[in-house]
């Protein structure tokens, strides 16, 4: 077994899945951070995520990289100054810098 399907198993134990909804285990989150700032990082709340949909359906939201948003976000990790969120994708955190959502705009 490779080191990526060792880390894989690893982290698939911390997530749990819900029907129709990815959450992130508590004991994960306490470990994950913001990759550039290192700030903790937190669920985002089902009101957040409505909006971010709303301005994707709309055709109306860029990530940091500049790339627009096609795909409805069905959960995300929002940095503890409210200013990003990281998408949580199948049930993976993304925790790239370009990949963060601005939350304030």
């Amino acid at each position: 077994m490779s080191e990526l399907e060792i880390l894989s198993r690893k982290m698939g134990s911390f997530l749990e899945r819900e029907p129709g909804h990815d959450t992130i285990d508590a004991g994960l989150l306490t470990i994950l951070c913001c990759p550039e700032t290192h700030q903790e990082l937190k669920i985002a709340a089902p009101a957040v995520l409505e909006k971010l949909n709303e301005l994707i359906a709309a055709g109306r939201l860029q990530n940091r990289a500049g790339r627009i948003l096609r795909d409805k976000i069905d959960a995300g990790l929002v940095r503890a100054d409210g200013r990003y969120l990281y998408p949580v994708c199948e049930n993976i955190p993304v925790l790239l810098v370009d990949e963060a959502i601005p939350l304030v705009l």
